[in-house]
């Protein structure tokens, strides 16, 4: 409702606004001062069973360009009674196979896995892509379908963001081991040329671990140059490890102090393996950690291993 001059009147007066017949009706007289408007905004409407749930979508699910009909189905409801029910019935009971209804599980249980880590949907997508074209090469038969899923996850993860294999192994539901999701993994890079397979980094870490950690900003940006630096370094070890011995090294340099046991929790790595790391990395200490960030004094502070 707003004010309008209106010249019968000869003052202000507040017009209505009619949504359903389209006219604006002056409240003091009656009198409709324009009719069969044009309503410019959103149509929202929703074509699914009437409930009082508000669900404003003006069209329907978007089409998936790795499925062969686009996803685009139409399913018939089931009517309430009358006798078209079971000739309704019959008609949906026909022996018509969906070549996709193994793909659209599939894509359901990477989605959920993906939804469980918090990844982003590009993340998803990709992971979705990979196990197309392995089942495009038909090398999905006679394998453990729920490893290669999560190998798929894995590997659009090493690409665009990271992720452990156990916080892969973590969100699976069935009884699926590591050793499987890497034999997997390796069946990926065997059968498609087309992925890249891409060495995880130390560095590719940190961000995330310092995030989760709650350690400052400053104390990332050194702990990412510090790993970095360990490629000239003699250090045997994986690059989760190396990653999370490097935060810890630098999380005793910063004020908040962390533990070697958050550190594990947070990192995934064992508190034994993270020790004996910490050893290795520890006579390169002068060396890895940036001087802007800890000089001399401060570095023989460092808890010996």
């Amino acid at each position: 409702m707003e004010d309008t001059f209106f010249s019968d009147c000869k003052r202000n007066t507040a017009v209505v606004f009619d949504h359903s017949a389209g006219d604006t009706i002056c409240s003091e007289c009656g009198l409709v001062l324009e009719a069969h408007s044009i309503d410019e905004t959103s149509e929202w409407r929703t074509f699914a069973n009437e409930t009082t749930e508000n669900d404003p979508h003006r069209v329907g699910e978007k089409s998936k360009h790795l499925l062969t009909n686009s996803g685009l189905t139409t399913m018939i409801s089931m009517p309430n009674g009358g006798a078209n029910r079971s000739s309704t019935a019959r008609f949906r009971n026909i022996n018509t196979p969906d070549p996709d209804r193994g793909l659209i599980e599939a894509f359901k249980t990477i989605g959920v896995m993906a939804e469980r880590l918090g990844l982003v949907t590009t993340i998803k997508d990709l992971a979705n892509e990979i196990y197309k074209k392995m089942d495009d090469a038909k090398a999905t038969r006679g394998r453990n379908k729920e490893a290669l899923m999560a190998a798929c996850l894995f590997t659009a993860c090493s690409q665009l963001g990271p992720r452990t294999m156990k916080e892969i192994h973590s969100v699976m539901s069935g009884g699926v081991t590591r050793k499987e999701i890497g034999r997997a993994k390796l069946d990926i890079s065997k059968h498609l040329e087309g992925v890249p397979d891409v060495t995880t980094r130390p560095v590719d870490f940190i961000r995330r671990f310092g995030s989760n950690l709650g350690m400052s900003n400053k104390a990332v940006i050194a702990a990412e140059e510090a790993v970095e630096r360990t490629a000239d370094c003699d250090i045997r070890r994986n690059s989760l490890t190396v990653a999370a011995s490097i935060i810890y090294m630098i999380a005793q340099l910063s004020d908040e102090k962390k533990l070697i046991r958050e550190v594990a929790d947070v990192t995934g790595v064992a508190q034994g393996t993270l020790k004996n790391s910490y050893k290795d990395i520890y006579p390169h200490v002068a060396k890895l950690v940036p001087a802007w960030y800890a000089n001399e004094e401060d570095l023989k502070k460092l808890p010996s291993p």
